[in-house]
């Protein structure tokens, strides 16, 4: 194990392609995290299926596509294994051993849970398998003897109720699982074009792997200053989503902009046109590998296959204690 500790993440692969705002969230916190520590990626398609149970067709195609996705955005399958979840059977396995000590009150009284039920009121998730995902969860991470788990403010109840789990299992059977610590993702807020949260729900988003045309229509539709009607009236930047972005991924030339902005020096045409141009620049070598990677979707699998080999091997070792400590043949 690396000195400084072990990561496990895992995205699930939906139909929605990763927009802007998970590149610089979660993708490019886990770029960083790769050089730090010793990482496991995961595309978990059991969990995909605790929603997706009644049609899962496109979860086949959408794992690779998330592949493809994680290694344009920088992601070294070299350095950390990159692998779909169910061909580590392990995982299954763990998160059966682990659900037979998590009390239900544990699972019930999961904010997440509830909040879930609330907002998929359109799909039949009133099953076994979606009350126990935060088990599942707890199984994907323990069993890589995680140490660190980079997570979103949002997912801390699923990792406090990890870490009782491990706790219980300890106590219960012997030391072997390490008591797993977030980093919380400290990210910039990018907001979406309408200037709301950027969201696949809102459909406000920009794909992370868009055209540059889709890039430059997307950004034509930006909500700006609303109190501004004609080039030469005083801007207010703070409420343009243009001057967000530009805050980003352009912070060299953004107070250039912001006074030319407040003086009516420049209009909001111009300002998305150059926003539109440094988008499509600082994009270019996320399509460019992705256009690599679709030509050759053998590869594809290949790194997947080969993530699997590398993250069963650990996972093999992990089961292996667990069974000792319980007293399993």
């Amino acid at each position: 194990m690396n000195s400084k500790g072990r990561i496990f993440s895992g995205m699930r692969p939906t139909a929605d392609r990763p927009h802007l705002g998970n590149m610089l969230g979660a993708l490019s916190n886990w770029v960083k995290l790769q050089d730090e520590y010793e990482c496991y990626f995961s595309v978990v398609d059991w969990h995909a299926m605790t929603t997706a149970y009644e049609d899962p067709s496109q979860i086949r195609n959408n794992i690779r596509q998330m592949t493809i996705d994680w290694i344009s955005a920088g992601i070294d399958p070299q350095k950390s294994p990159v692998f779909v979840q169910s061909q580590v059977k392990e995982h299954a396995e763990l998160h059966l051993l682990l659900s037979m000590l998590t009390p239900l009150g544990w699972l019930e009284r999961c904010p997440t849970y509830k909040d879930q039920m609330k907002q998929l009121q359109n799909k039949d998730i009133s099953t076994y398998g979606f009350l126990g995902y935060p088990v599942l969860m707890a199984a994907d991470i323990l069993l890589y003897r995680s140490t660190i788990v980079p997570v979103g403010e949002d997912q801390l109840p699923h990792i406090e109720l990890c870490r009782e789990i491990g706790r219980r299992f300890n106590y219960l059977y012997g030391e072997v699982f390490p008591i797993p610590k977030e980093i919380l993702s400290k990210t910039p807020m990018l907001p979406g074009v309408d200037g709301r949260k950027m969201s696949k729900s809102y459909g406000n988003y920009i794909p992370m792997s868009a055209s540059e045309e889709e890039i430059r229509e997307k950004v034509k539709t930006m909500v700006t200053d609303p109190d501004r009607i004609k080039k030469t009236d005083p801007g207010h930047p703070d409420v343009c989503t243009v001057y967000a972005f530009k805050k980003i991924f352009d912070p060299e030339n953004v107070a250039e902009v912001e006074a030319a902005c407040k003086a009516g020096e420049i209009g909001c045409v111009a300002c998305k046109k150059k926003m539109a141009q440094t988008l499509v620049d600082s994009l270019a070598h996320v399509r460019e590998k992705r256009v690599e990677l679709e030509k050759d979707l053998h590869l594809v699998d290949d790194i997947l296959e080969e993530g699997a080999k590398r993250a069963r091997k650990t996972a093999q070792e992990t089961m292996q204690q667990v069974r000792d400590a319980i007293g399993l043949l």
